[in-house]
């Protein structure tokens, strides 16, 4: 599986330079590949073009070969907020998806078991969503984007509402939840730590430039006092720095 960004432009009619200009990027399977860059770089119409929320004003955007044109099931996004229902428990916000795609019943509940205690959530399964901290709300939604196991995972900041030590804990656990899975990811991000934490690649989005793309090839897991991993993050931020 691959997906592929070729030439992808988008203009929005109230602005008078274009968001994205020509952007080209391959993401093969099993990859996880972090987006950073400056605010209003368009991280993150890059991943609602991806998502098929938005069309591109040129080029095109394949997953296996198959232009996309729309929203589908072989794309979950997850975005900064939850999104949970809070009318609904843990468990059946996480069962929601795979009740919409009509999954048999046992099925949902296997799923959903599984990955709450992938999350480290199942003895919290019965909670209302009110009675459950901002951290764990994101594990919920996290859980409900992996029971639906579609070819990539899209993820637009999760964690950057949450606070410092909340948001170190969860992508730790995202990382070793990638290390288990092997789900190819498409991750935006302001913070360069918790890209040089959780990519393989780090690709630095630039308005009206191409992509610069760093490659991490850091052992997992990975340590942010690490010289190596210290380093590379300097380098990253050295260069978004200069480009803003």
């Amino acid at each position: 599986m691959s997906l592929e960004i070729k030439k992808v432009s988008k203009h929005f009619d109230n602005s008078k330079e274009a968001t994205l200009n020509e952007i080209d990027l391959e993401i093969k399977d099993g990859e996880f590949v972090c987006i950073v860059g400056a605010s209003g770089c368009g991280k993150s119409t890059l991943l609602n073009l991806v998502a098929g929320l938005l069309t591109p004003t040129s080029g095109e955007i394949l997953l296996d070969g198959k232009k996309i044109t729309g929203p589908d099931a072989d794309r979950t996004v997850m975005f900064q907020e939850h999104g949970l229902f809070p009318w609904l428990n843990v468990i059946d916000n996480v069962k929601f998806g795979l009740k919409m795609a009509k999954r048999p019943k046992n099925e949902q509940e296997e799923t959903a078991l599984h990955y709450l205690k992938m999350v480290k959530l199942l003895e919290y399964k019965d909670y209302p969503i009110h009675q459950i901290s901002g951290g764990m709300r994101q594990r919920v939604a996290l859980a409900r984007a992996l029971t639906m196991d579609s070819k990539i995972l899209l993820m637009d900041e999760p964690f950057s509402a949450l606070d410092k030590q909340t948001s170190n804990i969860l992508r730790e656990e995202l990382q070793k939840i990638w290390m288990e899975t092997r789900k190819t990811i498409l991750f935006i991000t302001h913070s360069v730590e918790e890209a040089v934490y959780l990519a393989d690649r780090v690709v630095v989005l630039t308005p009206g430039k191409d992509l610069r793309i760093i490659n991490i090839d850091l052992e997992r897991p990975r340590h942010v006092h690490a010289q190596q991993f210290v380093d590379l993050r300097h380098e990253i931020l050295d260069y978004i720095r200069g480009e803003a």
